[in-house]
């Protein structure tokens, strides 16, 4: 109990930030791993869902066309490449601890796709899908921005 109450003290001291600063890495570490087995779990159980609901609608439907249920499809697909993306920002914070922003823009541009792609124009209004033109256009020109600074010679 000692040690423990020596350890949190020292933790504290401002001469000692980079003790708490490896006590922090250390929980975000920890943290990151438990959210990408829980990502994969449910990316596992999402594949899972879209074997059964494309199986359901080839095999006890009297019209297996996918006709009423193709955006439907789309968006579990889509659903599934947005957690595998989700899943990438994690591991590759794993890998070099720090938040790839790229990525994150892309994952959200996926999303937002997905949102347009499966839009219900009957059951939203036109205002919905302005905002999420305006979405789109916000993180392409980021998305850009992103990637020119990135591809941009460094001068030193």
């Amino acid at each position: 109990m000692k040690n423990f109450l020596k350890t949190l003290k020292n933790i504290f001291l401002p001469e000692k930030d980079d003790l708490f600063l490896g006590l922090v890495e250390n929980i975000e570490v920890i943290v990151s791993k438990i959210l990408s087995l829980a990502l994969i779990a449910v990316i596992i159980f999402a594949v899972f869902d879209v074997i059964v609901f494309i199986s359901q609608q080839l095999f006890f439907t009297s019209h297996p066309l996918f006709k009423d249920t193709l955006f439907e499809i789309f968006g579990l697909f889509l659903n599934i490449l947005i957690a595998l993306e989700i899943l990438e920002n994690v591991t590759a914070y794993l890998r070099k601890h720090v938040f790839q922003v790229e990525l994150v823009i892309a994952t959200s541009l996926i999303a937002v796709a997905r949102k347009i792609i499966i839009f219900d124009i009957d059951k939203k209004t036109g205002e919905d899908l302005i905002g999420l033109g305006f979405a789109i256009i916000a993180l392409s020109i980021s998305f850009w921005i992103i990637r020119t600074q990135k591809n941009r010679p460094s001068n030193h």
